[in-house]
């Protein structure tokens, strides 16, 4: 007799999209003042590249910007293309928001996907084994690495490796997703993106690493302590097996919270990562547009960011579920 999946109840959903429209919304609104804080604005940045600019053309840019209305109704027509689902002109670019933004968005979506993958499959082999060999050496040398990956800053790790590998070495290319000199396509091209994702997506996994190497070990020499992995050696099951299909399952749920929480840590690391690599993703735009007072694109990003992380929470809920189905959602 199989199983029955596991119910989502429908108010659980209705609910769950009622308080992730009204923290975008909230998060958004308060973006808006705190940048108004900045100093500066869009037309002082375009009139800056142009050199020398007189007030009378520094005015005329504020006005076609909208940039001299009074703040609240600044305010209403952003609340107001909000809910339209317009995310405005960046005049910096001349162009729409939404089409700068969703161009460079497969870029992100790729580096920060693979990140992931690299720090959870990482975090499970390294914390199993570690809590496995508890007190020896293999536990020793791999809390010892993922502590120095944790103290050690991001951006120095990429510059590091950068020169090892490729100054040094020449593995790896140091900048840019692909050769675009090379006019690759198909799977030619896969290949180049590969190769240019190793070091921006190792140098934003390594942080997370350390946090879920720990939270797994720690896990585990909790589940590894109970009755049922005591006779599941008793029956002669081999060590590797009781880590891996026994005790895993009930060790890896901290680990799941954990990575929903830290999708924003994610997607600001991205802003690093991508300008030290050159990578052409959101981050390195939202990098550009905070330097150019660009705020519609700015603001925007931003958005696009809380919504990435509540819906990355909502799945996070559902996978407790699949995971533990004693779970039960309200």
């Amino acid at each position: 007799m199989t199983a029955s999946p596991p119910r989502i109840p429908l108010s659980f959903v209705g609910k769950r999209l009622l308080y992730g429209m009204m923290t975008v919304f909230a998060i958004a609104v308060i973006n808006f003042f705190l940048l108004q804080l900045a100093p500066g604005d869009a037309a002082e940045a375009l009139a800056g590249e142009a050199g020398t600019a007189s007030p009378e053309y520094i005015a005329e840019l504020r006005a076609q910007f909208g940039l001299d209305q009074p703040l609240m109704l600044q305010l209403w027509a952003f609340v107001s293309r909000l809910f339209t689902l317009d995310l405005g002109y960046s005049f910096r670019y001349g162009a729409d928001v939404a089409d700068l933004i969703f161009a460079r968005l497969p870029a992100t979506l790729l580096l920060m996907t693979t990140s992931v993958v690299f720090a959870v499959i990482g975090g499970i082999v390294l914390g199993v084994t570690a809590a496995r060999f508890a007190n020896r050496l293999p536990d020793r040398l791999i809390s010892f690495t993922g502590l120095l990956f944790y103290a050690t800053p991001p951006f120095w790790i990429g510059l590091m490796m950068i020169l090892v590998f490729s100054v040094w070495f020449g593995w790896v290319p140091t900048s840019g997703m692909e050769n675009v000199l090379a006019f690759n396509t198909g799977w030619a091209r896969a290949v180049d993106i590969g190769h240019h994702l190793i070091l921006p997506a190792l140098t934003q996994a390594f942080f997370y690493l350390a946090i879920y190497i720990r939270l797994v070990r720690a896990g585990m020499l909790d589940v590894l302590s109970l009755e049922f992995i005591r006779v599941a050696r008793a029956k002669g099951i081999s060590e590797a097996r009781i880590g891996y299909r026994h005790a895993l399952r009930s060790a890896v749920m901290p680990l799941v919270t954990v990575v929903g929480t830290n999708v924003g840590g994610f997607l600001g690391g991205a802003v690093l990562t991508e300008t030290v690599f050159s990578w052409p993703g959101v981050g390195r735009l939202m990098f550009d547009a905070m330097f150019q007072r660009d705020l519609n694109l700015l603001l925007s990003i931003l958005i696009l960011s809380s919504v990435f992380v509540v819906v990355t929470n909502f799945v996070v809920d559902i996978l407790y579920v699949l995971i533990n189905p004693t779970v039960e959602l309200k």
